[in-house]
């Protein structure tokens, strides 16, 4: 299972990255747009994911994921509870969420560092 603190290590050093408090709820962000947020709880991690791919996901692995509720499905978003998720995969929801927020010329530098 991965915490906050594990999502952190990897969103702080991710370029034009910033942490938020906002209503008790962590949530990372890129200006304005959020790409990650935790549940008050911290047992919930909501991400930043393609809308015509998150039934895939969701059918295909209902003990770790689900939609969020109905007033957040407009946006490109999928949840996932923190307990079902190792660091390697957490690593690729919000590395993926991320990249969905910034400039392909920010992701395309940042990500082969990675390798």
């Amino acid at each position: 299972m991965v915490t906050v603190d594990d999502v952190r290590r990897v969103a702080c050093d991710l370029p034009r990255s910033s942490e938020h408090l906002i209503r008790d709820r962590v949530k990372f962000r890129v200006s304005k747009i959020v790409y990650v947020a935790f549940s008050r709880d911290e047992t919930v991690m909501g991400f930043g994911f393609p809308k015509d791919e998150r039934l895939a996901l969701v059918h295909a692995e209902p003990q770790i994921f689900h939609l969020p509720g109905e007033s957040d499905m407009r946006f490109n978003w999928v949840q996932a509870w923190m307990a079902g998720l190792d660091e390697e995969r957490m690593t690729e929801l919000v590395l993926d969420a991320w990249a969905m927020c910034v400039p392909k010329k920010v992701w395309s530098a940042y990500l082969p560092r990675l390798a």
